[in-house]
């Protein structure tokens, strides 16, 4: 319960941030241009909060916090008197238009810079991409990668950490082969491997980019030493400690933690007698396993997290710069994530990637809550990642969207006249059952995964 009201909380608040920078694109310019801002709401529905500025520009907190807007005085919506003709939306010209309706996503693309340049001066803690393990007959295996290499570069593009190796994986999809750079750290001996990508089968819901090409990441190993008792867990009310190592299970003696798993996991609901290795002393205790449901039914559940190897510190480092470098970093991942959004869209078109991959408010919640968890720095980049979607989306040529106006503005722009009101309309509805659809499929996506 409460992680999904940990969710929900980051999700509001995530989604109140974006929405609000967005909106505040295309007031600040209509602002600038002109034109009288009746109102700037962020959310839909009921208002919980309201205040009205100088300028007669009432300012809204509504109750359903799934998006907003900024309604601006239109001689299309309702009668504007003689003297506030000057200030209508609708009597501005074409290029006013077009500013103000393209500062909404401009603007979360600027927003998506700034939280990155923020984060990347504050520092984000990694690993370098040093392969772990390559499954035999895997993609990565009939391209020669080896465990112990580390990728350095990805289609031509540098890969310093796993992050920056599976964008540029997925950017791959659809394609027939790609370019993997890698060097043996202790010798610095450099490889260039080519990976046939002809028979990649990638399905999110299973598995990651990284995983599907046979690229395990290295992982410090994984002690039989417990690091952490869950509250309320069958371990805690057995009187599992911190620190305890687990030697043996129903008299099993136990290597690694795999073992460990696999005992727990086949013993659902049943009392395993358990030796420990606990301040120099062997201490026997009974536990009654719990009962969770696995991909593979019914399971036994323990609620334990071990303690791993330290990770070598040649494979650490931190990404942080000053303000200057800061924002090119920024500014440079903007981009890159603004062109993998936009060849997505597109492979979505061609059918290289399946709607399956949609993400809906579920979704983002999830990953609001996930990436809060880890700190100020992911919830950073995770605001950016959302931003720069919502700007790409939101210039889609859908006439319900920014991009729809922006594209009935630049016909108006070609042929020297607006495009007709009923033309506008037929749009209107195409582009909203589309959209409607979209979300949709994205939602169904979502309850999914769950």
């Amino acid at each position: 319960m409460w992680s999904i009201l940990n969710n929900l909380l980051f999700f509001v608040i995530a989604l109140g941030i974006l929405v609000a920078v967005h909106e505040w694109g295309h007031f600040i310019v209509a602002r600038w241009c002109g034109v009288k801002v009746q109102r700037f709401s962020v959310g839909f529905g009921k208002p919980l909060w309201r205040r009205v500025d100088r300028h007669g520009t009432e300012f809204v907190l509504a109750g359903i916090p799934l998006g907003g807007y900024v309604k601006m005085l239109d001689e299309r919506v309702e009668p504007v008197s003689d003297a506030d003709l000057p200030r209508a939306f609708n009597r501005q010209s074409v290029y006013k238009r077009i500013a103000i309706i393209a500062a909404g996503p401009i603007t979360n693309f600027l927003f998506a810079i700034l939280a990155l340049t923020f984060m990347y001066m504050l520092g984000v803690e990694t690993v370098k991409p040093v392969v772990g393990e390559v499954p035999k007959e895997s993609i990565a295996a009939r391209a020669y990668m080896q465990s112990g290499m580390q990728i350095t570069h990805v289609g031509g593009r540098e890969t310093p950490d796993w992050e920056a190796v599976n964008l540029e994986l997925v950017s791959h999809i659809g394609k027939e082969h790609m370019t993997v750079e890698a060097i043996w750290p202790d010798s610095g001996q450099k490889l260039s491997l080519n990976f046939d990508l002809r028979q990649w089968q990638f399905d999110p819901d299973k598995d990651s980019a990284l995983i599907s090409m046979g690229l395990v990441p290295y992982r410090p190993a994984i002690t039989t030493v417990i690091a952490q008792v869950a509250d309320d867990s069958p371990a805690k009310v057995a009187g599992l400690k911190a620190g305890d190592k687990i030697v043996q299970i129903k008299g099993t003696p136990v290597q690694n933690w795999e073992q460990i798993v696999d005992l727990i996991g086949a013993h659902p609901n049943q009392v395993l007698p358990f030796a420990l290795e606990r301040d120099g002393y062997l201490t026997r205790i009974d536990v009654r396993l719990g009962e969770r449901e696995g991909q593979d039914g019914s399971q036994g559940y323990l609620g334990v997290v071990p303690t791993m190897d330290a990770w070598p510190e040649s494979y650490r480092f931190t990404h942080q710069y000053g303000p200057v470098g800061a924002l090119v970093e920024g500014a440079d991942k903007t981009w890159r994530w603004m062109v993998l959004s936009v060849e997505m869209i597109g492979k979505l078109i061609s059918g290289d990637v399946s709607v399956k991959n949609l993400s809906g408010p579920i979704s983002i919640a999830q990953g609001a809550g996930a990436s809060a968890g880890y700190g100020l720095v992911y919830f950073l980049s995770f605001l950016a990642l959302i931003s720069v979607n919502l700007g790409i989306i939101n210039l889609l040529p859908l006439p319900v969207l920014d991009g729809g106006h922006l594209l009935y503005y630049f016909i108006e722009l070609l042929t020297g006249r607006p495009v007709p009101e009923s033309v506008q309309e037929i749009g209107f509805r195409i582009g909203g059952a589309l959209l409607l659809l979209l979300m949709t499929i994205a939602i169904v996506n979502d309850i999914a995964r769950l």
